[in-house]
């Protein structure tokens, strides 16, 4: 079964960091990566740009509104994904734990609809 990690953060700790800080997340972001890819269970991955880049789009009476910024807002921003293949919710929960965006955020372990 395919589970999507959502990835919430404060986007502001990214900047907040050092640079030294940044480099060592980028790393534990990349051996978690390669560690669902040795395993098989990647299928995608993104970064996503800032919440500053985003656009809302809504329908209201027939007629699109589109708004700049992000639908809702919060305190942690999502900012990215990984698209697993795990074999149950307990799977999906245990990369979801080893995720680095984890020690620093929030992980939500989302079952795709199979189509």
């Amino acid at each position: 079964m395919q589970y999507l990690l959502l990835l919430y953060a404060q986007e502001s700790g990214w900047t907040n960091m050092s640079k030294s800080e940044q480099e060592q997340g980028m790393a534990a972001y990349m051996a978690y990566t390669q560690a669902l890819t040795t395993a098989g269970a990647l299928r995608g991955s993104n970064r996503l740009q800032p919440i500053s880049a985003a656009t809302t789009v809504r329908n209201v009476e027939g007629k699109a509104q589109v708004l700049d910024g992000p639908y809702v807002d919060s305190k942690e921003q999502l900012g990215g994904y990984y698209l697993i293949e795990a074999p149950d919710l307990d799977a999906a929960l245990a990369w979801a734990a080893r995720c680095p965006g984890a020690n620093h955020g929030v992980v939500e372990v989302r079952p795709l609809w199979s189509m």
